[in-house]
């Protein structure tokens, strides 16, 4: 954290007006956290699985996050469930997860009608408990997109949570 510096400028009376010397005091400023006031819940998110970016051709996307970035990236897999189709980039201490449609009537199919460049969809958090999370979030008057969890892209139960409960962002919670 940045220290504050100010300098207090002082006249020595035993030096005259000649004599001015400085002292410099160092103030370090108090942050109050808020976890202090979390409750405890029967589930736990985890680390940040990926971040979500619909994109409006599959094959140009792939490429530039492998070709230009020299990322590594999956092969195309259609999620039929969901009505679109993903690549996965490897980042290390994370994903992204690059969404196209897969038919009309795909979610995504109406976000890049919106956004016909693309844009980052959603964030994906892992939690230990989904259904837990679902019945404490339900509880907690959080709208869930679904009335239960759905196989996601990587094979594990997944829930999305509503963009006007989550700070406007479409939140997607996923089974560690």
């Amino acid at each position: 954290m940045a220290q504050v510096r100010k300098v207090v400028w002082r006249l020595s009376a035993a030096a005259g007006a000649a004599g001015i010397f400085y002292r410099l005091q160092t103030f370090t400023p108090t942050v109050k956290t808020l976890s202090q006031n979390v409750p405890e819940t029967l589930w736990n998110l985890g680390r940040l699985n990926h971040v979500a970016i619909a994109v409006p051709d599959l094959t140009v996307a792939r490429s530039f996050y492998k070709n230009m970035l020299g990322a590594q990236v999956s092969e195309v897999v259609p999620v039929p469930e969901h009505g679109v189709s993903v690549v996965f980039v490897e980042l290390g201490n994370t994903k992204l997860e690059l969404l196209h449609p897969l038919g009309n009537l795909s979610p995504i199919e109406s976000f890049l009608k919106k956004n016909k460049t693309g844009g980052m969809h959603h964030i994906c958090i892992e939690v230990d408990d989904i259904e837990a999370a679902v019945t404490d979030l339900k509880e907690k008057k959080i709208r869930i997109l679904s009335e239960e969890a759905k196989i996601g892209a990587h094979g594990k139960p997944v829930i999305f949570l509503h963009p006007k409960d989550c700070g406007g962002v479409l939140v997607e919670l996923e089974q560690a």
